[in-house]
């Protein structure tokens, strides 16, 4: 039983948030909800640009890692998958979520730098999703790995077509909003405690 008590005590995990600061993140999430929904409300960025449903996305890892652990094992093919563990990894959802938002962050801020249709209404329309989630990756990530700064496979996908790249970044923007209430779900799931009962 020592022993046991010992391990627990030993694995490393990093310190719950404060509850300010906890709620504060909460606060960032939810705001990042809301700015990309504005994004795509835009007449600015979308107008008249996507014919499809089509949504990329960045790999359904974050998603994988969010699911509840009740939900994992579920029939749900969507959101179980084989591979799954049987329970649910705060660390591992932290480190995804963290992942995700360093890619839009890279591909937000690499998309203004590419050639823009309307500068003047782009860069006024983008940044503040970009400063949310800068704003984000500096106050609520609590891996001490530095994974969280990596944008692995961010793109690099702007050419110099400025009606292709706002095609892409509109498509984009559409797949983050789905990511955006994904997140906001596990924010919700992590800060609720459930996981650790």
């Amino acid at each position: 039983m020592l022993m046991l008590l010992n391990w627990r005590t030993s694995t490393g995990l990093p310190l719950p948030p404060s509850a300010n600061n906890s709620a504060q993140c909460a606060s960032l999430f939810r705001d990042l909800l809301l700015s990309v929904t504005e994004v795509l409300k835009s007449e600015d960025l979308c107008s008249s640009l996507i014919k499809s449903n089509e949504m990329p996305m960045r790999s359904s890892e974050t998603v994988r890692a969010c699911s509840p652990a009740s939900t994992q094992n579920s029939g749900c093919g969507m959101l179980s998958n084989s591979s799954s563990n049987s329970s649910f990894s705060e660390n591992e959802c932290v480190m995804n979520i963290m992942r995700d938002l360093a890619f839009y962050h890279t591909a937000i801020e690499t998309y203004l730098k590419s050639p823009l249709h309307r500068p003047e209404t782009e860069i006024p329309l983008l940044s503040p999703t970009l400063g949310i989630l800068r704003d984000l990756r500096k106050n609520c990530s609590s891996m001490e790995t530095g994974e969280h700064n990596s944008s692995e496979d961010a793109p690099g996908r702007w050419g110099n077509a400025s009606y292709v790249n706002r095609q892409k970044m509109c498509k984009m923007m559409r797949g983050f909003h789905v990511r955006a209430v994904t997140i906001n779900r596990a924010v919700g799931y992590i800060s609720s405690g459930d996981h650790r009962k």
